[in-house]
C-alpha cells in the first residue's frame, strides 16, 4: 500500500515537469510596419501614447519626423522611413499628415493608409485650395503668421487644437509649436495614394481645426472604413487607445487579405 502510495504521489509531482516541459504557444508576429506621421505645428513626440500601445503589441513602429517646411520635403522624409521598413506599411498620417500619407502612400511598401482627423486631398488639392471652401458656421481655425510661416495663435491652442488634453500637455504643445510653412499649404497632390490602396479615418467629432463635415466629406470620397471618435482635433493625444485600435484594425484586415 505505502508503495502505491508512492507511486502515486510520484506521479502527481511529476505533472508540474511535465506541463513544463511542454513548449508555450508562441504569440503570431505582425505582419506590418506601423508608419506614423506627425501634422503641422507639432512633431512626432505626440505620438507617444499610440506609440506604446502599438509596441506592446508587438509591431514595429517608426515615427516620422517632418520638417513641415514643404510638403515634398515632408514627402521626401516619410519615403525615407518607409523605405527602411522590412514588412508591408500602414502609413498614419493626422491632420496635415493627411496631406502627406497621400503622396508618399504611393510607395509599393504602403499597404494601407490611416488618416487621423486628418486632410485627404483628391488630385490637385491643397491645403490651401481645400480651406478656402470652409464648411458654413464651422470654427475658424485661429492660424496666426510669424516671421514668413505659419503658426497656431497660442491663446487659442487649447480650446482650438486640444480641448480634451490635460491643461499642462495643452500648454507644452503650444509653446513647442513647430512653425508650418507656406510651400507645406500649397503643396498640392499628384497620385492620389487612396485610389489604389484601401484606407481608414477616424472623424473626430468636436474638431475645431478641421471641420468634422469636411472630414467626412474628405473620408467618403476617399472610399475609406469610417469610425468618430468624440474628440478634440488632438485624438491621437487624448485617445490613443482609438486610434491604436483602428491602425491594428487597418493591420489585421490588410495581414488577413488574400493578395498579401
Amino acid at each position: 500500500m505505502a508503495s502505491l502510495t508512492m507511486q502515486l504521489l510520484g506521479a502527481t509531482l511529476s505533472l508540474p515537469a511535465i506541463l513544463a516541459a511542454v513548449p508555450p504557444v508562441a504569440a503570431a508576429e505582425p505582419k506590418s510596419s506601423i508608419v506614423l506621421v506627425h501634422g503641422a505645428f507639432v512633431d512626432g513626440s505626440g505620438w507617444q501614447g499610440v506609440y506604446n500601445i502599438l509596441k506592446k503589441d508587438g509591431y514595429d513602429v517608426s515615427i516620422v519626423q517632418n520638417p513641415t517646411e514643404s510638403l515634398a520635403g515632408d514627402v521626401a522624409a516619410t519615403k525615407q522611413v518607409i523605405g527602411s521598413q522590412n514588412k508591408p506599411v500602414i502609413l498614419v498620417g493626422h491632420s496635415y499628415g493627411g496631406m502627406v500619407i497621400t503622396e508618399a502612400g504611393n510607395d509599393p511598401k504602403v499597404a494601407a493608409l490611416v488618416y487621423i482627423a486628418a486632410f485627404a486631398p483628391d488630385a490637385g488639392e491643397s491645403v490651401a485650395s481645400i480651406n478656402s471652401k470652409p464648411v458654413p458656421g464651422a470654427p475658424v481655425a485661429p492660424i496666426v503668421p510669424m516671421n514668413g510661416a505659419l503658426m497656431v495663435d497660442k491663446a487659442k491652442f487649447h480650446e482650438s487644437f486640444a480641448a480634451d488634453v490635460d491643461p499642462q500637455t495643452a500648454s507644452f504643445m503650444a509653446d513647442s509649436q513647430t512653425p508650418w510653412g507656406e510651400e507645406a499649404l500649397k503643396g498640392t497632390i499628384s497620385t492620389l495614394a487612396w485610389k489604389s490602396k484601401p484606407s481608414w479615418y477616424i472623424v473626430t467629432a468636436q474638431d475645431r481645426m478641421i471641420a468634422p463635415d469636411a472630414q467626412r466629406m474628405m473620408a467618403k470620397r476617399a472610399g475609406a472604413t469610417i469610425s468618430e471618435a468624440q474628440a478634440s482635433h488632438s485624438v491621437y493625444v487624448s485617445q490613443p487607445e482609438t486610434v491604436a485600435r483602428v491602425i491594428k484594425a487597418a493591420a489585421e484586415k490588410v495581414a488577413n487579405s488574400p493578395t498579401r
